[in-house]
């Protein structure tokens, strides 16, 4: 593992990947939120619109850079900005949203160079909100795609449970990582 590594967030409008950033950030995390103006105004008042970025310390040396990219397709050109040098990306899903399904095939379609090159785990939210889809019928949608990326329930205010992503992730790049 190198001593910078850049993880990437990304996923829809409020799954949680400004808030998973905050939460294992060793340092104030940088935020580029605006007021919503649009339909994301229905979901929450501030939204992404640049990046969101944060440095998790894996010891004295090593560290790893979370870059967050915005939810809306509107920004996708920060997609292609973000990922340039990434190690590996996390897709936050947000299981109260319509089509939750729809949002996983969006963002692994909309992501697909970089992934063809990079591991991916799948954090899902809000499950306590909305249980279906099941982490078992993502799994099965994704096997549909020849995928199996780790897919995990995720509450991303959590410290441990953002770490269970990127830690995840890091397994999937170097498995002999210590934990």
């Amino acid at each position: 593992m190198r001593q910078d590594n850049k993880i990437i967030f990304t996923g829809p409008v409020g799954a949680g990947k400004t808030t998973a950033i905050a939460a294992i950030s060793d340092t104030a995390p940088v935020k580029t939120d605006a007021a919503a103006s649009d339909m994301t105004l229905n979901r929450k008042g501030y939204t992404t619109v640049a990046m969101d970025y944060g440095v998790l310390r894996l010891d004295e040396q090593t560290k790893v850079h979370l870059y967050g990219t915005p939810g809306q397709e509107r920004f996708d050109f920060m997609w292609d900005i973000l990922t340039k040098g990434g190690l590996g990306l996390v897709l936050m899903l947000d299981n109260t949203r319509k089509n939750p399904h729809k949002d996983l095939h969006f963002f692994l379609n909309a992501f697909k160079d970089f992934i063809e090159h990079v591991p991916v785990v799948i954090g899902v939210t809000k499950t306590d909100l909305s249980a279906s889809p099941s982490i078992t019928e993502y799994a099965e949608a994704l096997s549909q795609k020849g995928m199996r990326p780790p897919i995990f329930e995720v509450d991303g205010r959590s410290r441990e449970d953002v770490k269970n992503l990127v830690m995840a992730l890091l397994f999937s790049i170097d498995p002999g990582l210590e934990g």
